[in-house]
């Protein structure tokens, strides 16, 4: 079992959620946030705050959460890759977590079962 922390622009969302539907992954968390990486942010836009001109270097991002069997980690992320790439800096990353365990709170299941 893996877990996927997919950090996307908010126009790749449905993308990704089709893709995760489509291999299995019955669920998601799904976080908004803001945040910069090798784009540096926009660099175009200051505001004002308080009398004061700032430069706020934060774009909009999502964030995904998903569990996902090994058996489909792979091809999850080769889908993500080949449909949500614009070939430009911010597309995002997928981070792969190994996980020991997992339990459905509701009904005591776990490993593969609770996916």
């Amino acid at each position: 079992m893996k877990k996927l922390e997919i950090t996307i622009k908010p126009e790749a969302l449905e993308s990704v959620k089709t893709i995760l539907f489509e291999n299995g992954c019955s669920g998601m968390t799904v976080l908004s946030g803001m945040g910069c990486g090798n784009q540096k942010g926009d660099a175009e836009e200051s505001t004002v705050f308080k009398g004061g001109n700032f430069r706020i270097n934060l774009l909009p991002k999502i964030q995904v959460l998903a569990y996902v069997s090994d058996k489909v980690v792979e091809q999850v992320i080769l889908s993500i890759h080949e449909n949500v790439s614009s070939g430009n800096v911010g597309d995002g990353k997928v981070a792969i977590f190994a996980m020991e365990d997992i339990m459905r709170i509701r009904t005591g299941e776990r490993g593969d079962k609770a996916l």
